[in-house]
């Protein structure tokens, strides 16, 4: 198993940066992939960003070119800078990590990001 920490949600006004942490409990070396979904109210869960243990990364469409996703071995912690924000950026962030290729999810208590004037 793995325990997941998140932080670094708060308030932007659109066009502002947030950096988001994932701090994992154990070295993500042995994780497969890990990243951000995000869930704004009303809508289903959606796939923000991933990152594969050999450092492949991902992007949904409506973060491309607006988003990074690294990641920091020796503190086992992935980062979600996003840049650019828009209000419809405005969700629960939930940090995730699967151990294996289609194994199951495990969650972070997720972050509030609030993009508004």
């Amino acid at each position: 198993q793995v325990q997941l920490v998140e932080s670094g949600g708060g308030l932007v006004q659109p066009g502002g940066s947030l950096r988001l942490s994932c701090a994992a409990s154990i070295s993500i070396f042995s994780i497969n992939d890990m990243g951000w979904y995000r869930q704004a109210p009303g809508k289903q869960r959606e796939l923000v960003a991933t990152i594969t243990s050999w450092g492949t990364t991902t992007y949904a469409d409506s973060v491309s070119g607006r988003s990074t996703l690294t990641r920091d071995n020796a503190k086992n912690t992935v980062y979600l800078q996003m840049n650019s924000l828009k209000p419809e950026d405005t969700a629960v962030y939930y940090c995730y990590a699967r151990m294996t290729p289609g194994g199951r999810n495990y969650w972070g208590q997720g972050t509030q990001v609030t993009v508004s004037s």
